[in-house]
């Protein structure tokens, strides 16, 4: 049976993805296709490579100072850390806020895959065309220059500049692209990790968060309409609540707000395909 991984965008919840991938490891179940959006795209090109989910997990963290780490936690990182900070360049005025080229080759830098055509599981990446309003798909060509328009966030990451196309986040158009699955697929797996809201709160937001929240709600408002015509064999959000979408301190969270959501798509993949974790 051919199985179809769809990885939502969402930022830094997007790190909830890794215990997705972990929980299809420990059943033994290799997706044959995977399409991602943003974070989703980053994650599914390190699976697609060739790496296990607990190797993501040990990539990622090595990156990123988390919430419990220690003094020594932090000594032990400091090396990584500065690579990933000298991977980013600010550009000013015009093209956005940050460029996410360096950052995109380092996080690639130990995996030496630079294509389409040399990842282990085929992979669709989306983004977004700024000019036309079009989705683009990408699947073959230059992977790290793919995933660079697909994670451009409107107004933080710097758009990227493909075949003559000013491409941005491909949450933009398709916030989780299972749709692409559902004909090359025999069962698709959809993971969306946008922001669990909390309707008791009535805090206002600062200037980046409203942005962010409010390219969030647009993001939602589709992929719910979508749902509507057509929707995936399986379905997961994980509600993750109180995580901005570059918290990268609360990664430790991510993972313990998601794990119900996980362990509920691991009963669901054990009853379909008699395997035990």
């Amino acid at each position: 049976m051919k199985i179809g991984l769809a990885l939502g965008g969402g930022g830094v919840r997007g790190f909830a993805h890794i215990l997705v991938l972990e929980a299809l490891d420990d059943l033994g179940i290799r997706p044959s296709i995977i399409a991602g959006t943003s974070m989703g795209a980053i994650i599914g090109a390190l699976y697609a490579s060739g790496m296990s989910g607990k190797e993501i997990r040990e990539r990622i963290s090595k990156l990123f100072i988390l919430k419990d780490d220690t003094w020594r936690d932090i000594l032990a990182k400091k090396n990584d850390m500065l690579k990933l900070l000298a991977s980013f360049s600010v550009e000013f005025p015009r093209r956005g806020f940050i460029n996410t080229q360096g950052f995109v080759e380092y996080l690639f830098s130990e995996i030496k895959k630079r294509t389409f055509e040399e990842l282990r599981i085929p992979l669709l990446v989306i983004a977004t065309d700024y000019w036309t309003a079009e989705e683009i798909v990408f699947e073959s060509g230059d992977l790290l220059a793919a995933l660079q328009a697909s994670m451009a966030v409107p107004g933080v990451f710097a758009p990227a500049t493909i075949g003559g196309r000013v491409l941005v986040d491909g949450g933009v158009v398709n916030l989780v692209p299972y749709d692409h699955l559902l004909d090359r697929a025999d069962f698709t797996i959809a993971v969306d990790v946008s922001k669990a809201r909390n309707l008791g709160k009535n805090q206002v937001p600062g200037t980046l968060e409203s942005v962010l929240g409010a390219f969030n709600i647009m993001e939602a408002s589709a992929l719910a309409e979508k749902m509507k015509h057509r929707k995936p064999d399986i379905y997961i959000h994980p509600e993750i609540e109180g995580v901005r979408m570059f918290d990268f301190r609360k990664i430790k969270v991510i993972f313990r707000q998601a794990a119900p959501a996980v362990d509920l798509l691991r009963k669901q993949l054990e009853n379909l395909t008699g395997k035990q974790g």
